[in-house]
């Protein structure tokens, strides 16, 4: 948002026609609101208000840039919305910590279920990730990462499936959006980049999951009661 200031409000201009009044505005609006949000998170200074900003922006950008009519771009951006729910559940589990000694009466279910929500959302960076070639590794690909996908919206095995999950998107994160590899003039120098970042944001929820566990909703906590 920053380095492309005028491309982005040129941009939406000439989507919307609405000026270059408003386009700065929008651009204004997704630069403070993405900086203002991640700097709240990563400072844990009002998480939950934090996490309403980002998703704001997430629908914001879902809406501007014309994203529901791309199946691809939308299905990242719920995988972003997963991640944000992650981050949301792990405030509210800090929240119950500072009460430790304090009688419960019962579960936490609005954070299980947002455990669950966000595990089911992250699997969907996997559905743009599939690819129908006939060529040994992108079946082994596409079958591993849809078992994987599939153990961590259950919930079993979660965190060695995250895990696996993390080490499998890093490689082809690296290897499919490479980016710094093509030339600043080139648009597809853009959109890789912003694949890349975005597919880092996933990986961190996926962290979060190996982190903190698949919650009450999930295969391996029913096992814990048999």
């Amino acid at each position: 948002m920053w380095v492309q200031w005028n491309e982005q409000r040129e941009y939406m201009d000439m989507s919307w026609g609405c000026g270059k009044f408003l386009a700065t505005v929008f651009v204004l609006i997704n630069l403070v609101g993405q900086i203002g949000g991640c700097v709240m998170v990563l400072g844990r200074l009002k998480v939950t208000i934090a996490c309403g900003i980002l998703f704001f922006i997430v629908v914001l950008q879902t809406i501007a840039y014309s994203i529901l009519w791309d199946i691809q771009f939308l299905l990242r951006n719920l995988a972003l919305i997963g991640a944000l729910l992650l981050v949301l559940a792990e405030s509210r589990g800090e929240a119950r910590s500072l009460f430790a000694g304090v009688p419960s009466l019962g579960e936490n279910k609005p954070k299980n279920f947002m455990q669950l929500a966000g595990r089911i959302l992250l699997a969907f960076m996997f559905i743009t990730l599939l690819r129908f070639e006939l060529s040994f590794l992108q079946v082994l690909q596409d079958i591993l990462g849809s078992i994987l996908m599939v153990l961590v919206v259950v919930g079993y095995k979660t965190k060695l499936s995250a895990l696996i999950l993390v080490a499998l998107l890093t490689v082809l994160n690296l290897y499919h959006n490479a980016w710094w590899s093509i030339p600043a003039y080139k648009p597809l120098r853009d959109f890789l980049k912003y694949d890349f970042f975005q597919t880092l944001s996933v990986i961190g929820g996926l962290l979060m999951i190996v982190s903190l566990g698949p919650g009450g909703v999930s295969m391996d906590e029913h096992k814990k009661k048999w």
